[in-house]
C-alpha cells in the first residue's frame, strides 16, 4: 500500500509499504479520509518526542473496517467506523481513579505517533483503541465530519472542564483549527459574544464567516484593550489559550475578569515556562484550568455531536489534496493558507 513515511524533521516520503495485518483484537480500516492536523505539521518540522521514524503520519481519519482481528465481534467488514488516536491501559493509577487522558500507558498506542498511522491506504486500530474508541458511525454522517472526533473530543474536554456557562463573554487566542472548534462550541453552549485573537488576517476572516463575533490582529490592535472595550471593561468569563505559547499563557491572564476562567489549552514546547501574576489570580480569584487530550466519556459524547449535525465542521476543511501531495500540503499549513487538508486515496 502507499504511506506517507516520516523519517524525520522535514523527511517524509510517500512511498510503498506493507500491509498491516489484524491481531487478536486489532480492526484494520481502509481509509477514506485522513485529516491534517497543526501536530502532525509540527512533526514534520521539527519532530515530535513521541515519534520514532520511520514510521507513519496521521491520526485524524475515517474508513471501511477491512479486516477485524480475533475476538472483535461488534464490527464486521464493510462497517463504516471512526476511531480517536489512542486510549486509556484502564489499569494504570490515573485509570483507576478515572483521569484516563492522564493515562501513564497513553504513548503506548498512540496512532501515528508511537505506532502506525493513517496517512495510507490502511491503518491498524490496536486493540486498547478498539474496546474504548472506535464506533460504527451511521449512513448520515460523511467521513470527513467523522474524522474530526479526536481534536473536537480535545476540544469538548477543555470546555466540559471550563464550564462555561450562557451569555458569557469569551475571548479565544488563536485562531487555527482548535481555536476555530472552541469559537464554534462556545457559541453552540451559549457563549453571549466569542471573541477570536490571531496574527493572520486571512484566519480571523475565517472566523468571522464561522461566527466569531469579534476578531482581533493582536500584530496591529491592543488586544488588551480591545477586550475590555468588547466586555463593559470587565473582561473576559473565559480566556482559551490555543496557541500554545508561553507569552500567550501570560497574555491570558491580562485577558480575564475577577473570578473569571482561563483555559489553557494549547500546549508550549516541554520545558518551556511562563510568568504567573500573583495579584491578578488570587485577589481577583481567576480559576486557571489546564487540558489535555480527551477520555473515552469525551470521545463519546462528541460522537454524539458530530452526528447531531449543530456544528459546521465540513467549514473546517478548507482543501482536499491526494497522498502523494502531502508535503505541499504542510508547505501550505506552515503559510497558513488552509485550516485543514482531508487527504484521499
Amino acid at each position: 500500500m502507499r504511506a506517507a513515511v516520516y523519517y524525520g524533521p522535514s523527511d517524509v516520503r510517500v512511498e510503498n509499504v506493507e500491509m498491516p495485518q489484524a491481531g487478536r483484537g486489532e480492526v484494520v480500516v481502509r481509509n477514506n479520509v485522513t485529516l491534517t492536523c497543526g501536530t502532525d505539521l509540527k512533526m514534520f518540522l521539527r519532530g515530535h518526542p513521541y515519534a520514532k521514524p520511520p514510521m507513519i503520519m496521521g491520526h485524524e481519519f475515517a474508513g471501511v473496517v477491512h479486516e477485524v482481528g480475533e475476538g472483535v465481534d461488534w464490527v464486521r467488514v464493510g462497517d463504516r467506523v471512526v476511531a480517536a488516536n489512542s486510549a486509556p491501559c484502564g489499569r494504570c493509577v490515573y485509570c483507576k481513579l478515572g483521569r484516563f487522558n492522564l493515562c501513564e500507558n497513553l504513548d503506548e498506542t498512540i496512532v501515528g505517533f508511537t505506532v502506525d498511522g493513517a496517512y495510507a491506504e490502511y491503518v491498524k486500530v490496536p486493540s486498547r483503541i478498539v474496546n474504548f474508541n472506535l464506533y460504527k458511525i451511521p449512513e448520515t454522517v460523511e467521513f470527513e465530519e467523522a474524522a474530526l472526533l479526536e481534536p473536537l473530543a480535545c476540544v469538548v474536554r477543555g470546555q466540559r472542564l471550563a464550564e462555561i456557562q450562557p451569555g458569557d463573554r469569551v475571548a479565544v487566542l488563536g485562531s487555527g483549527p482548535i481555536g476555530l472548534m472552541h469559537m464554534m462550541l462556545a457559541k453552540l453552549l451559549g457563549a453571549g459574544k466569542v471573541l477570536v485573537v490571531d496574527v493572520n488576517w486571512n484566519r480571523l476572516r475565517y472566523a468571522e464567516r464561522l461566527g466569531a463575533d469579534v476578531v482581533v490582529n493582536s500584530s496591529e490592535q491592543d488586544v488588551s484593550s480591545t477586550v475590555m472595550e468588547e466586555t463593559d471593561g470587565l473582561g473576559a468569563d473565559l480566556v482559551i489559550e490555543a496557541v500554545g505559547l508561553p507569552e500567550t499563557w501570560e497574555q491570558t491572564q491580562r485577558l480575564v475578569r475577577k473570578g473569571g476562567t482561563v483555559l489553557l489549552f494549547g500546549g508550549p514546547p516541554k520545558g518551556t515556562k511562563f510568568s504567573a501574576d500573583t495579584y491578578t489570580i488570587h485577589y481577583g480569584e481567576v480559576r486557571v484550568q489546564g487540558s489535555f487530550h480527551h477520555t473515552p466519556q469525551d470521545v463519546y459524547t462528541t460522537l454524539k455531536l458530530i452526528e447531531s449535525k449543530r456544528l459546521p465542521l465540513k467549514s473546517l476543511i478548507t482543501a482536499r489534496a491526494k497522498l502523494s501531495e502531502i508535503v505541499s500540503v504542510f508547505d501550505s499549513l506552515r503559510q497558513g493558507r488552509e485550516i485543514k487538508v482531508a487527504i484521499t486515496y
